[in-house]
């Protein structure tokens, strides 16, 4: 379509401010956007919408107008809800580069336009395919007459026979077509594929074979006020993007079919931003207590805040309820992929593989991971997501999770200790990991790192501030531990697990190599099992019957073993200090 049919269309309400005489334009698409710099989200002939968010003063109109350009769009709509009248250093900016301009009026919705451009051009080009956009305005409704996503996959499954879903990027199915979920596992994979392809610079969409069906894996850019920052580098936005996987091979596709799945992605993008928008009041929640526990205020002020968000987080809920603190943290390595790790306020810095480069903003990212790792891997859908309130500050995210407190709870009401009765009910950080590890490693590729720790549950104000600690710590433990996806729970901070991450890797070394290097020679010379018998010995408590039963030997035999680890290593199995020892080599081999 072209830009001048715009004008001729009463109800988009646009109003042309500067470029008449480039109205023949080609519209190819349309994107919304209210970044200083959405030039890698555009390929050319698109009518940018903005709600001029991101101009601050004046000077900032010729950058934006000037990428704008560079980038090849048609025009630019700005709306003006925002600021009332478009500023003239706008009007002049686009009339110096000869850039359609339109006033979009405050009456008029992006959707409406979105929905109006899609459709005019997908008609045109793929003539029955226009009905996947056509009911766009069901895409935006909420409410029971809603169908949200539902609705454009459907459409896509009885219009053109392709069955598809919207995935996170951790494989959670977040919306999909009529009663055929995607499997778990199967998620999961194309997630793989998807964040792996995306690492490595292949151009979408990515073709990933799972199970002997071929998909094809379309990404949905988040371009919404709840985007982060812009950036050419890929590892700024990998691990948020959500994706469209379709059940066909799209690589013989005709250009037309190609650009209409652009389109159906661009929709569900919008969706995007308002579910996004939604989780504002939840993050200002968590952020507004974690400053309240950071900077000690008195825990009647903190509790009288927990008694707002506990609604908010908890409709309906009677009694307050328990809350867990989990602290995660998004680290990025130079070409050795090797990551940063430390403490809460060290910087985080970042290179693409290869190369030296720019520091990757780590806090942002960690907190929209961290809201879809606390998501129910099993549930579809936003509604699991509406307990959890995630904040960051610099280089960390930290999530306030609210637990219901157990029906039959013992514990003092001042105690901030964690209740047993609701242990149940707690997050354990192996658990939180398990659904996820796959596709996120696969997106870190080889340069980037999570690890996360999760507290014990408190139920009082008195207990945030150790929580707090205390998952700070359980992420500093699994920062310790090798692997791109790593956590640890409080559970941990009690034994020697604390202690051996951070010992030298030189004292690691000498250390078990003094105890374990004779054994180990020894079983290499004589085919012996020395080490296998030392473990099973130290894991029975020293027990010569219930250690001679694990290993079916006989007793005679197995002293026989003991003696001889003794002998080769001038140590005393009899006597605790060098159970120990070895206990501790053979951890930290």
């Amino acid at each position: 379509m072209r830009l001048r049919a715009l004008l001729e269309t009463d109800a988009l309400g646009l109003r042309l401010l500067g470029g008449e005489d480039e109205l023949d334009r080609s519209v190819r698409g349309v994107m919304t956007t209210d970044l200083r710099d959405p030039s890698r989200y555009l390929s050319g002939g698109e009518l940018v919408l903005t709600g001029l968010a991101w101009r601050r003063d004046a000077t900032e109109s010729e950058p934006f107008v000037r990428i704008l350009v560079g980038a090849g769009v048609a025009g630019l709509a700005a709306g003006e809800a925002e600021l009332g009248d478009i500023p003239g250093d706008l009007v002049e900016a686009c009339a110096r580069h000869r850039l359609p301009l339109f006033a979009v009026h405050e009456t008029v919705a992006f959707a409406t336009i979105t929905e109006h451009v899609v459709r005019q051009v997908s008609g045109q080009r793929a003539g029955d395919l226009a009905a996947v956009v056509d009911r766009h305005r069901r895409l935006m409704t909420s409410g029971p007459a809603g169908g949200g996503p539902e609705v454009v996959l459907d459409l896509l499954g009885s219009d053109l026979d392709l069955r598809a879903w919207v995935l996170s990027p951790t494989g959670r199915q977040i919306a999909g077509a009529g009663d055929a979920p995607l499997a778990g596992a199967v998620g999961a994979a194309l997630a793989g594929h998807h964040l792996a392809a995306t690492r490595t610079g292949h151009r979408a969409p990515h073709r990933a074979t799972v199970a002997g069906t071929t998909y094809s894996l379309f990404p949905i850019r988040n371009t919404g006020r709840g985007a982060l920052p812009a950036s050419r580098d890929v590892r700024e936005s990998v691990l948020s993007d959500w994706l469209l996987a379709v059940e066909a091979d799209a690589s013989d596709w005709p250009p037309a079919r190609l650009d209409l799945l652009q389109g159906v992605t661009q929709l569900i993008a919008v969706e995007r931003d308002r579910r996004d928008a939604a989780r504002t009041v939840r993050r200002r929640l968590a952020q507004e207590v974690l400053e309240l526990v950071q900077t000690g205020s008195p825990p009647a002020e903190i509790a009288a805040r927990l008694r707002v968000a506990a609604p908010v987080l908890l409709p309906g809920l009677g009694t307050a309820p328990h809350w867990q603190v989990v602290v995660a943290r998004v680290e990025w390595g130079g070409a050795e992929g090797s990551a940063t790790t430390g403490g809460p306020d060290d910087s985080v810095a970042g290179a693409p593989a290869g190369g030296s480069g720019p520091a990757v903003a780590g806090g942002a990212m960690a907190q929209a991971l961290l809201e879809e790792i606390l998501v129910d891997p099993a549930v579809t859908g936003p509604g699991s997501a509406d307990r959890i309130a995630v904040a960051h500050t610099g280089a960390e995210a930290v999530a306030l999770v609210p637990l219901p407190a157990p029906a039959a709870s013992t514990a003092a009401p001042d105690s901030t200790d964690a209740s047993p009765a609701g242990a149940e009910t707690t997050l354990h950080a192996d658990v939180l990991l398990a659904a996820v590890r796959e596709p996120l490693s696969a997106g870190l590729a080889d340069d980037g790192r999570l690890t996360l720790g999760v507290s014990a549950a408190v139920h009082s104000p008195e207990g945030l501030r150790g929580a707090l600690e205390e998952a700070r710590h359980a992420r500093r433990v699994a920062a310790a531990r090798p692997g791109r996806v790593c956590a640890a729970g409080h559970h941990e901070l009690a034994s020697h697990v604390l202690l051996l991450p951070f010992v030298p890797d030189d004292v690691r070394r000498a250390f078990t190599a003094r105890l374990l290097d004779p054994l180990r020679d020894y079983d290499r010379r004589h085919r012996a099992e020395l080490i296998p018998t030392l473990e099973a010995f130290l894991d029975c408590d020293g027990s010569w019957t219930r250690c001679a039963s694990r290993l079916h030997l006989h007793v005679n035999t197995l002293r026989y073993r003991v003696g001889r680890i003794e002998q080769l290593t001038g140590r005393d199995l009899s006597r605790l200090e060098d159970k120990l020892d070895f206990f501790l080599a053979l951890r930290m081999s």
